[in-house]
This record gives C-alpha cells, sequence and structure tokens, in this order.
C-alpha cells in the first residue's frame, strides 16, 4: 500500500529527469505535481516560446500518461474538441470517434481563443470529468488534468475567459523569460548533438493510488480555519468587486494537502497552505475600477492577505494533535 513516502520519492525522481531536459524554473513542475495528485487543472499565463509545450510534454513523459495538445482557435467547434459520432454506411451505425480531450494531460494552448461555445465544453470536461456528444455523457480517463495557456500580451482575435472558467483552475502560474545565465545553457543545451532522454517515473494506475493517499492527509481545525479566513478575507476587501468563492477554499485545501504528501507528511503545516495562496487566490479576484486606477494588483491583494494571516499552533504542538488522529483511525480499524 502507497504512502506519502512513495509521493515524495517519485517527485524527486520526476525533477531529477525534468531536470535534464529543462532549465529554468523547475519549480513550476511541483505546481504541476500538487494539480495531479488532486485531479484538478493549472492555467499557465506567458508570453509565447517560454517552453510551455515543452513543459506539458515532458511532464507527461515522466507520469507515462496520454497527451494531447489542443490549438484553439476562433473557428474552433465544440466537437473538434470531445469528438463526434461518424456514420457507416456499411453496418449503418454510427460510430464514436473521440476528440483530444480524451487524454490524461491535456495541453490547452491559447484557450482564451475559442468562443464562448467551445469555451463551455472544455468547462464541462474540467468540471464534471465528462463530455456530452450529441446527447449522450461519456467520463473521461482519470487522472484528467488540463494545463490551459494564454499570452498576457497579445489581446486580438481573444475572448476573455468566464469567471466561471478561470474559476475551475485550481492554480494559475506565471511563467517568465529565464535569467540571462539559465538562458545561455538552453543555448547550449540546443547545441548538443545527442539530446537527452527522460524516462517514466510512474504509471497512471499509481497516479490514481496516490491521489487516494492525498486525500487522506491530515488537516487540522486550525488550518480549516486559516483557510476559511483567506478565502472570506477576500470578499470583504473593498478594492473588489469578487473575492474567491468557496472552490477557492477548497482549491487551498486541495493544493495544501498535496504539498504536504509531496514533501513527505500525511499532515498539512501552515506552510503548506500559505506559500499556494498566490497560485490560489489570485486568479479569483476580480478589481474594482478605481482600485486598478490607482495601481493595485491582485498580486498585491494576495500578498495583504498572506501579510496578515494569523498562523495557527507552531508545528510541534501540530504534530501532537496529529497523533492523537492517527491513534483514533487505529482505534476504529
Amino acid at each position: 500500500m502507497l504512502d506519502v513516502s512513495d509521493i515524495a520519492r517519485a517527485y524527486q525522481q520526476i525533477m531529477g529527469e525534468i531536470r535534464k531536459v529543462y532549465i529554468g524554473r523547475t519549480e513550476i513542475f511541483e505546481m504541476l505535481w500538487i494539480a495531479m495528485l488532486t485531479g484538478k487543472h493549472v492555467y499557465l499565463e506567458g508570453v509565447p516560446g517560454i517552453g510551455k509545450t515543452y513543459m506539458a510534454n515532458t511532464f507527461s513523459q515522466c507520469l507515462g500518461t496520454d497527451f494531447s495538445r489542443i490549438q484553439f482557435t476562433p473557428d474552433m467547434l465544440p466537437s473538434d474538441i470531445v469528438g463526434t459520432n461518424i456514420f457507416n454506411p456499411k453496418t449503418g451505425t454510427f460510430r464514436l470517434k473521440k476528440g483530444p480531450i480524451f487524454g490524461n494531460v491535456i495541453l490547452a494552448d491559447e484557450v482564451n481563443r475559442a468562443p464562448p461555445k467551445t469555451q463551455s465544453a472544455m468547462l464541462e470536461a474540467m468540471g464534471e470529468g465528462q463530455v456530452s456528444i450529441e446527447g449522450e455523457t461519456h467520463k473521461l480517463e482519470i487522472p484528467f488534468v488540463v494545463l490551459a495557456t494564454s499570452n498576457p500580451v497579445e489581446q486580438e482575435g481573444t475572448y476573455p475567459l468566464p469567471e466561471a472558467q478561470l474559476d475551475r483552475f485550481m492554480l494559475k502560474v506565471i511563467i517568465h523569460h529565464s535569467s540571462p545565465d539559465d538562458e545561455l545553457r538552453i543555448i547550449k543545451f540546443k547545441n548538443e548533438p545527442v539530446p537527452a532522454i527522460i524516462k517514466q517515473v510512474v504509471s497512471p494506475q499509481t497516479i490514481v493510488a496516490m491521489m487516494d493517499v492525498v486525500k487522506r492527509v491530515y488537516v487540522s481545525p486550525e488550518i480549516l480555519e486559516m483557510i476559511r479566513d483567506i478565502t472570506v478575507s477576500t470578499r470583504t476587501d473593498p478594492r473588489l468587486i469578487l473575492g474567491c468563492s468557496p472552490r477557492g477554499s477548497e482549491s487551498l485545501l486541495l493544493s495544501g494537502k498535496s504539498r504536504a504528501a509531496i514533501h513527505g507528511r500525511d499532515f498539512v503545516i501552515p506552510d503548506d497552505v500559505i506559500l499556494m495562496i498566490p497560485h490560489v487566490v489570485h486568479h479569483r479576484l476580480i478589481l474594482k475600477p478605481e482600485a486598478e486606477l490607482e495601481g493595485i494588483t491582485q498580486v498585491r491583494i494576495s500578498e495583504d492577505v498572506r501579510d496578515n494571516l494569523t498562523i495557527p499552533v507552531d508545528p510541534v504542538e501540530e504534530e501532537m494533535v496529529y497523533e492523537e488522529y492517527i491513534e483514533e483511525i487505529a482505534d476504529e480499524d
């Protein structure tokens, strides 16, 4: 039976393989692994040419999962994503031709270029883990994670993602240009005659088992209250039209549990939640126009939320509470 030590070991092995072929902010892969272990999705924002597709493909190779890339365009139809039924005149029956959404790791490239009707098809897949094709529901395989990308610079021919769809992404990760030193390393790496080969570390079946382990990670009542305080504080902030939804609270909880597991702990400490605030909270905030005119950003508000937090009990006391929790489970068994 798997436990958190297996998850932590797999994470270290994954990072070891990724460092063979990816130079720069490898901590981004921690966010992808956190999302994968919770069955949730990631919104990647960055200018073209910084390796978002390469990042997603590399991550999928390490996991041994089916990888699909969907290049969104303004004329794309829902059937281009989910698939359609094709009539066979010889047999007089319809055959389902599955679309690229039927995979494990889905790269939704420039998702903001898709028209609203197509975006709604993605919304169903992300939120419900299923798609509807001509009135018939089809379940998607587990694990299933969408890595959606957008270009923050180019706005022509794009459709802003509705708040309902943004809220479906557990995490948002902003990808910046590499440092000058890292860029030189990238150029040298690309000049190598024989590219490095990465190995598969885990299987989809193992990931599903690891997801069950993450669900059992302990969260103390004090940390649950801290999560509540984080999201409620955004709803009462006078600089915002809209703060975090209850799904934001759930995302902080799940990402905190997942982060604890990949670092080898079966209980959550305050840092597991606090370090996820920028990635969970930022994209769920809608500023008032007057706040934008004053130069206030979502990043600043999420930093204010973090800085004004009341941190729960210290780690020693937290571990004592956790030990009591383990004893209760043992008694039940």
